[in-house]
This record gives C-alpha cells, sequence and structure tokens, in this order.
C-alpha cells in the first residue's frame, strides 16, 4: 500500500512488515517532515528501531507533506472542510490531525492501541491522541507543548533560509524539494501558522494531564528549536513517564544520536504489549 484516502484525500503510507503479535510502532514527522525523511544520513532509523524491538511500523505524511495530497490553497483565507483546513493553518491544526485525522488513519490501516513514535510536531501530535485515544505507549522526541521564544526565533530564522536564494541546489528549498512533491505547500503550512500571532497562545499542558499510557520524553539538550521545559513541564495524573535528556544532540535526536535513542527506545518498548 503506497496511499491510503482519508476523507477525499490521498496520503502517502509506507509499511515495515514485522510479528503480528504485538502492538506495531506508527511514526509521526516533524513540522516539515515526510515519509521519505525519516530515512537520511544513510540511516533508516523506524526500520532499526523496529526491527531491534521485534514490531512492526508504519509511516504516513500528512496532508501537503511527501507525496500527500496538497493544502487547498495554502496561504488563502482558513477554512474547514471536514478535518482538513483549507486556507491557512489555524493554531487547532495539531488537534485536528491528533483527533481527527490518526483516528482514521488507524481505523484503515486495521490498527489499534499502537505505539506512537512522533518527532517534533509529529510528537505533539502523538500526546495529544494519547489524551484522548487507547494507545499501547507513546515515544515523544522534542515535542512543543507550548511556544517558545527560542522556538519562533528559529522558526523565523528558516523563513529567512527559505526564501534565500530560493533556486540554489543547496538551499534549503532545494533541499525539502527532494522530499516533497509541493514543497510550498510543505513549508508554509508549517511556517504560517507558528509566526502568526493567534499560535503565541498555544498551550497544551494541561491537555497532557489526560495521559494514561506509558510515556518517553527526549529532547536534546542543543534543540534549537526548544528547551528542556518542554519536556520537564509535561505532567500527567497517572502516566509512568521516562524523561531523557541527550547531550550533543539537536531537534532531531533520531539523527543525532540515533544509537542512544534505539537503546532507550528498545527498553522502554520491552515491557509493552
Amino acid at each position: 500500500m503506497n496511499h491510503l484516502v482519508v476523507a477525499g484525500l490521498a496520503l502517502e503510507v509506507a509499511h515495515i512488515p514485522g510479528p503480528a503479535d504485538r502492538a506495531p510502532l506508527v511514526f509521526l514527522h516533524e513540522g516539515l517532515g515526510s515519509v521519505s525523511q525519516w530515512q537520511q544520513r544513510g540511516r533508516h532509523w523506524p526500520a532499526e528501531i523496529c526491527a531491534a524491538s521485534s514490531r512492526a511500523g508504519w509511516m504516513y505524511s500528512r496532508r501537503g507533506y511527501g507525496q500527500s495530497d496538497p493544502v487547498e490553497d495554502v496561504r488563502g483565507a482558513p477554512g474547514r472542510n471536514g478535518p482538513w483546513h483549507t486556507g491557512r493553518h489555524e493554531p487547532d491544526y495539531m488537534h485536528l490531525e491528533a483527533n481527527e485525522v490518526l483516528p482514521q488513519v488507524l481505523a484503515q490501516l486495521g490498527v489499534s492501541r499502537p505505539v506512537l513514535v512522533g518527532h517534533s510536531d509529529g510528537a505533539t501530535i502523538a500526546l495529544l491522541h494519547a489524551a484522548r485515544h487507547d494507545v499501547a505507549g507513546c515515544v515523544a522526541m522534542a515535542p512543543h507543548v507550548f511556544v517558545e521564544d527560542v522556538s519562533l526565533t528559529a522558526i523565523a530564522q528558516a523563513k529567512h533560509q527559505y526564501l534565500a536564494d530560493p533556486g540554489s541546489a543547496g538551499s534549503l528549498r532545494q533541499r525539502l524539494a527532494r522530499h516533497h512533491k509541493n514543497v510550498d505547500n510543505a513549508f508554509w503550512q508549517w511556517n504560517d501558522v507558528w509566526l502568526s500571532e493567534a499560535f503565541r497562545a498555544f498551550d497544551i499542558r494541561e491537555e497532557m494531564r489526560s495521559i494514561t499510557a506509558p510515556l518517553l520524553l527526549v529532547q536534546g539538550v542543543d534543540d534549537e528549536y526548544g528547551s528542556m521545559e518542554q519536556i520537564s513541564s509535561i505532567e500527567t495524573a497517572h502516566a509512568q513517564i521516562t524523561r531523557l535528556a541527550l547531550v550533543r544532540c539537536g531537534h532531531s535526536p533520531h539523527r543525532d544520536q540515533p544509537d542512544r535513542l534505539t537503546e532507550a527506545v528498545q527498553r522502554f518498548l520491552t515491557p509493552l504489549a
């Protein structure tokens, strides 16, 4: 299966085969990510962790990313069409993905009670889904649970880099274009909402208290997009929480410290169904 249709739109999916008797891993990519971007620097970290934990895995590219259908008029006036935003994203875009889109994706894949493994925006989506839906566990790498100035500074810098010399071979736009069939769609749906005034109030820390599934929270000490407060501020009423701070690690633990991350995730997964 290369695509599935959710609420009338085609989303790119990829499967990592594995045993059917254990909860599969469902990987949720970052704000500029896609299925193909899980495989970088000569490694396919999702395949490695699936093999190490003897579990199957699924990946999908959210709308407007990778080879999935684009966002309608991505920089136009905000609107809604079922679970989809039309025009610019609004501050609830990760809530919509977590609670309206992801449940439909899982249902079509025949997946129940997965272990969610999310990075950045994908980690936030994983946590939001776990707060309202039954999951076997959740690995959140560099999540965003509230807005920090350091995040906005880095995202504004990404905008500057994206607009600077966009046609050159080494530019940010050209590097992203290798992974997205509509690179402007991918970039602006993320960048515009994060730099909007309305998004400054985004804060899901209270919602996190509803999570009951075990959590592994991972943050790079040198993350340019967020501080350690992003994982230290997450509290739940019942869930077991394991926190991991990775030194010499920026915003992408699976790229910067893949071996240490694999060891920690494998340990976390061992007691889970």
